[in-house]
């Protein structure tokens, strides 16, 4: 079971994003989403700090300190072959 991440790094600047909507592809907890023709934030607690919004926003709208949050939780639960993630 995969608990809530709720506090995290994750910040979105809308004056910067031009709608590519790149974010809402590449993020696996869809956190971002295109209303209105435009993209919002919508699920920040649900990040888990992989860092590929970042990577992947071509304006600089997204940053996150990748690698400190739930993604690392969950990439050492697997190596220590466990099978329920603790994000908190």
């Amino acid at each position: 079971m995969l608990n809530a991440y709720t506090v995290n790094t994750l910040r979105f600047n809308p004056e910067l994003c031009n709608n590519c909507v790149m974010c809402t592809t590449v993020c696996p907890h869809a956190v971002f989403l295109r209303m209105n023709g435009a993209v919002r934030l919508e699920y920040p607690e649900r990040c888990m700090e992989c860092g590929a919004c970042q990577v992947n926003c071509p304006t600089g709208a997204i940053s996150v300190d990748s690698g400190v949050g739930c993604a690392t939780a969950m990439m050492i639960t697997a190596l220590k072959g466990q099978k329920e993630v603790s994000c908190g």
